[in-house]
């Protein structure tokens, strides 16, 4: 079966829910304003890819290769990343929803999340060593067994990160967010 290849394409405005993506390698592309909604996107392979202002809300991505692709305004709740192919997995976030997504036992280092809301991800037994969580909104998002060294929680907010079952060598949090490390405490913070 011959795969595809699409090098340094640009799609524009396109509802894939409508016109089915076709499977291959996506090389250097750029996807802006497209509609990936519940789609079956697996077996697919994005690389150096730039997704601007998509849809990908339930899309399923089991199998498929993220390989140094940028998110920048894009809808992503209930995407389960951790069924893509985590060979050379290399993302990076920007004013993303990520709600209700998960990385569950993913290794995805010195991962950029910039400006997003991260409600209710699973990040348990997630490698995010060296990350930078910047201004992300962690309400309720699950970090059991995750490694989070060297990760930078400076300006992240509403987290409940448990030290105790989580690695935490090396990473920054600021005073204004500490709470978020001894709440399982029930410790007054005043």
């Amino acid at each position: 079966m011959q795969s595809n290849y699409f090098d340094s394409e640009e799609y524009l405005k396109i509802d894939f829910r409508k016109s089915k993506i076709k499977k291959g390698e996506y090389d250097n592309c750029t996807f802006i304003n497209c509609n990936f909604e519940g789609i079956h996107a697996s077996n697919i392979q994005f690389v150096e890819c730039e997704f601007i202002d998509c849809n990908f809300s339930n899309t399923i991505v089991k199998d498929t290769a993220f390989k140094e692709v940028q998110f920048i305004n894009c809808k992503m709740i209930g995407v389960k990343f951790n069924e893509c192919d985590s060979f050379l997995l290399q993302f990076s976030f920007k004013e993303c929803q990520l709600n209700f997504s998960s990385f569950y036992q993913l290794k995805v280092l010195n991962t950029q999340f910039i400006d997003c809301s991260l409600k209710e991800v699973d990040f348990t037994e997630t490698v995010l060593v060296g990350s930078l969580l910047g201004n992300c909104d962690l309400s309720n998002a699950i970090f059991e067994n995750a490694n989070l060294e060297k990760s930078d929680f400076k300006t992240a907010f509403n987290f409940n990160i448990n030290p105790e079952k989580n690695r935490l060598k090396g990473a920054k949090f600021s005073k204004e967010n500490l709470y978020g490390l001894l709440s399982d405490y029930k410790i007054i913070i005043e």
